[in-house]
């Protein structure tokens, strides 16, 4: 069995970081829910 969580940072940011959701409709969404509900990290 391998080790199936390999953390890598740069891969993160592409996909769940702030400039990654903010370049769709969808992640803006997220980003403002997120903003609504007080959150301290906005994205990953």
């Amino acid at each position: 069995m391998s080790i199936t969580f390999r953390p890598h940072k740069l891969k993160r940011k592409r996909k769940i970081g702030f400039l990654a959701r903010m370049s769709t409709k969808s992640g803006r969404k997220i980003i403002n829910n997120r903003r609504k509900k007080g959150r301290k990290r906005l994205a990953g």
